[in-house]
């Protein structure tokens, strides 16, 4: 784990990622200090981390919000809900692209970011580029293959007042893609 620009610290944030493995959240999470850790609440899909005991049992030990994808409404928003669930303690880890990209690929961010700056503006939001999991444990796959990783955490970015969605969602898929190179 790399830390360009931002630094472990306890401020309530948003790390947000390229998302392509099921292992990112969990990766990411145990990657933070323990401090961190405590603090952190990774946000997951409910159809998948709920399937099973053992990954029911596997959300509720990183301590994860789970969100129903099949029940979004305007009056059950999964923002609110993490709003709700972090108060004025916890700290997230998102991946607005919604679900895994199938090759590797970043996709387009959905707008759930940009809400969620939009209601809280005081959270740091903190970029994160995570390298080579989709290899690690390929789409489909029960068993991690031993390979290399990286994550890369980068400079917070903050919603500019009168921003629109679009730019916004732009300049923050941007900030994650050019952790890449780093």
């Amino acid at each position: 784990m790399r830390w360009h620009g931002a630094q472990p610290d306890t401020c309530q944030r948003v790390y947000f990622a390229n998302h392509t493995s099921h292992l990112d959240a969990v990766v990411l999470w145990s990657c933070l200090p323990q401090q961190l850790r405590q603090l952190t609440r990774p946000v997951a899909a409910q159809d998948y981390w709920g399937g099973s005991k053992l990954r029911r049992f596997l959300a509720k030990s990183f301590n994860a919000i789970l969100i129903d994808r099949k029940q979004i409404k305007v009056h059950q928003s999964p923002v609110e809900l993490m709003l709700r669930e972090i108060g004025d303690v916890y700290s997230l880890i998102v991946f607005p692209e919604g679900s895994r990209a199938a090759d590797g690929e970043m996709g387009e961010f959905k707008s759930g970011l940009y809400y969620l700056a939009k209601k809280r503006p005081d959270l740091e939001l903190i970029p994160v580029y995570m390298d080579n999991l989709n290899r690690i444990l390929p789409r489909g796959e029960y068993m991690p293959v031993p390979l290399l990783s990286s994550i890369t955490i980068g400079s917070p970015i903050y919603l500019e007042s009168g921003e629109p969605k679009t730019e916004f969602l732009a300049r923050a898929s941007k900030s994650v893609k050019i952790l890449k190179e780093r």
